[in-house]
């Protein structure tokens, strides 16, 4: 049985069933995020999860944002999109280039027996930029290394970071994928290691709370 995890009162955090990434879903007002949506396999699980608890009542618009292109972070993209109201799609510029190429390769569907089916990108952003939900603004950082369009969310205010296939508790993306790039990850961990970060949340596995030990212990073993 997959249990909800409540970050904050705000965010909610479902563990990617089998193969699946982490889902997480950010509310404020009327508005929601969702970060990455799984290879598409569980959907009904993760909605049928935010549905009974009540992260879907009275939302008007959603905003998808995707990590990185790989399919155990998109299939379900068009099956949460038809589930909901409102969708847009948001990714760092070359991850919404590969998005609506479709290249199977680059997004690694063969791996899971599946299709990608590619579609528009409403929202394709460079670092610094904002997402806004809401009353709530999370700033976009570029951190190439798993895949050259790998980013993160930082929502300031709270010192949440979502890291997607970067960082880990305890380890970091492959870097041995298409696009991947092991002296881009160093820069991308250089990068975000000075961050102030209370909660990393990150793609696969559990919640990260030690930030900056976590990431210099990774940076010892990659150097």
């Amino acid at each position: 049985m997959m249990i909800p995890i409540i970050i904050k009162p705000n965010i909610l955090m479902l563990r990617g069933l089998n193969l699946d990434s982490n889902i997480y879903f950010l509310k404020s007002k009327k508005s929601l995020l969702i970060v990455d949506t799984g290879t598409g396999v569980y959907w009904n699980k993760y909605l049928g999860i935010a549905e009974r608890e009540g992260w879907l009542r009275d939302i008007k618009d959603v905003i998808i944002f995707n990590t990185h292109e790989h399919f155990d972070h998109v299939g379900g993209n068009l099956i949460f999109k038809e589930k909901l109201r409102n969708v847009k799609f948001a990714a760092q510029r070359l991850t919404a280039k590969a998005l609506e190429d479709g290249d199977d390769y680059v997004i690694l569907s063969f791996y899971y027996g599946r299709r990608y089916e590619p579609h528009d990108v409403e929202l394709k952003l460079e670092d610094g930029e904002k997402i806004r939900i809401g009353n709530i603004e999370l700033t976009l950082l570029h951190t190439p290394g798993h895949t050259r369009g790998s980013s993160c969310l930082y929502y300031k205010e709270e010192k949440i970071m979502f890291t997607g296939d970067t960082v880990f508790a305890g380890t970091y993306g492959r870097t041995d994928l298409p696009t991947g790039d092991e002296s881009k990850m160093i820069e991308s961990l250089e990068f975000l290691k000075d961050f102030d970060v209370r909660i990393g949340l990150p793609g696969h596995g559990k919640i990260i709370n030690n930030w900056k030990e976590n990431i210099e212990a990774i940076l010892r073993v990659l150097k």
